[in-house]
């Protein structure tokens, strides 16, 4: 079972939703080559309001996410797609199936 996890909720700018859900959807295959990421999941929540939700089993696998291509493609894109800065949510992951 993972035991770590990463939660980053993520408000589109006003016509920018399309690009935001674009940006997400090509970041699949940069979290694909990442070992240590266990899931990644992009999340349309509601009408702007995306989110992304990750899992790892150790906090250096989580780190390396962290320092990994996807964060840094996120934050250099988060003036131009967001209008709030996106904010990382650290979890500990108590049960899952």
């Amino acid at each position: 079972m993972p035991k770590l996890a990463l939660y980053v909720p993520l408000k589109a700018k006003p016509g920018k939703e399309r690009d935001v859900a674009n940006f997400l959807t090509s970041a699949l295959p940069l979290v694909q080559a990442e070992a240590g990421t266990l899931t990644w999941y992009a999340i349309e929540e509601g009408p702007g309001a995306y989110a992304i939700f990750d899992t790892f089993d150790t906090e250096e696998d989580r780190q390396a996410h962290l320092d990994g291509k996807v964060a840094a493609a996120l934050m250099d894109k988060a003036d131009e797609l967001f209008s709030e800065p996106p904010q990382i949510h650290k979890f500990t992951l108590l049960a899952a199936k």
